[in-house]
């Protein structure tokens, strides 16, 4: 079974002018999850991208097991989704697997990639993505509680709550992404990660935060 990593990192970004590559610790940003993945137990990981400077960057990593491979033009606008990058990257590379990795978040370990790649091999699930379990009260803006009745308020202890995506993983095989032209295929497994791995990076400020959390964990 060959069981592959798959980032995408398109050299475009509004937020933060070259946010897969920005400082974060002292790394760029994408080493964080590329460290994760190559102290993994994945086979290979490829870095998809348009940009001659991530390109760079990724291959003077060092990191063994990484391979950074062509993204076309029509993957890499600003309109193109990520998924269209994966669906693209099933077609032209063979493997049984894949573990589809967002290099904004870089609080992800190589523990919950082989967890949640655990869970994936070994349970009945046609792809596992990782969340945060979480007991917060949600409103629409117009004023609608969204889950839960105000007028029978759960205590803690009595509500299972509910789970979030926190961006930092989805898993599928070849098969399902080809066939279903999406990151995941029900039924979905979750790999539960802690709440402080809930951050993407979407900001300067996210960054200056993920920055002070590397510092403390690493």
């Amino acid at each position: 079974m060959f069981n592959v990593g798959f980032i995408p990192a398109r050299g475009g970004s509004r937020g933060i002018k070259n946010k897969n590559i920005a400082n974060c610790a002292g790394k760029p940003l994408i080493y964080w999850t590329l460290k994760a993945a190559q102290d993994s137990k994945l086979d290979k990981i490829f870095v998809s991208t348009d940009s001659a400077e991530i390109w760079n960057t990724v291959t003077n990593l060092g990191f063994s097991k990484v391979e950074p491979v062509k993204r076309s033009s029509q993957t890499a606008g600003d309109t193109a989704t990520s998924e269209s990058a994966l669906i693209e990257f099933a077609a032209d590379f063979k493997f049984d697997n894949a573990v589809f990795i967002q290099a904004t978040s870089p609080l992800l370990t190589a523990n919950d990639i082989n967890g949640g790649l655990d869970k994936f091999i070994n349970e009945n699930y046609n792809s596992v993505i990782s969340v945060i379990k979480n007991h917060q009260f949600i409103w629409t803006p117009n004023g609608h509680p969204l889950n839960y009745n105000p007028n029978e308020r759960p205590r803690r202890q009595d509500w299972e709550g509910y789970y979030i995506e926190n961006g930092a993983f989805y898993i599928s095989s070849r098969e399902n992404i080809l066939k279903s032209k999406c990151r995941i295929t029900p039924p979905v497994g979750f790999w539960e990660m802690d709440k402080i791995q809930l951050m993407e990076i979407d900001s300067i400020e996210d960054l200056n935060l993920a920055e002070k959390l590397l510092k403390i964990l690493h």
